[in-house]
């Protein structure tokens, strides 16, 4: 699975309870969207949307916008396996992630557009609902990771 090649250089699966990857996951009727609440060096949560077969995965430094109107700033981060939806537990001191992982919202989505710049997708979870976006800032030097994340407005 090249596409997860980075997930696993970074993890020893001997010493981490976080799940490998490596089963051929079968085909669901709709994609995954997670975030998951992530006390590491600092608390932060990883939003996940199913693609491709994986996780595409963004680091949200403060807690995600349930509300239209509200920006955050999201960095991408490597591609996690399918499996990764439902981890909670503890990533061991002096691994990668280090700290406590837990399911903060959890459902399914739709993308109603994926471009490289621009994702627009909708929500159906416990806390969040709506059409959301990812809109890719432009980079400075080496910080071409840096996206938004935020709620559309409703049309009344």
């Amino acid at each position: 699975m090249d596409n997860l090649k980075e997930y696993h250089r970074k993890r020893d699966f001997r010493k981490t309870p976080e799940p490998e990857g490596r089963k051929k996951q079968k085909r669901a009727d709709h994609l995954s969207y997670v975030i998951q609440r992530h006390h590491a060096r600092t608390l932060h949560y990883d939003l996940r949307l199913e693609r491709e077969g994986v996780l595409k995965s963004w680091a949200i430094p403060k807690e995600p916008p349930a509300e239209a109107g509200i920006k955050r700033l999201a960095v991408e981060t490597e591609d996690h396996p399918l499996e990764y939806q439902d981890f909670e537990g503890s990533i061991p001191e002096g691994h990668y992630g280090a700290g406590m992982v837990e399911i903060w919202d959890k459902g399914n989505y739709l993308p109603v557009e994926w471009e490289k710049n621009l994702i627009v997708f909708e929500i159906n979870a416990q806390r969040l609902k709506g059409t959301f976006c990812l809109v890719k800032l432009k980079p400075k030097e080496d910080q071409d990771k840096n996206w938004l994340f935020f709620k559309k407005k409703e049309n009344p």
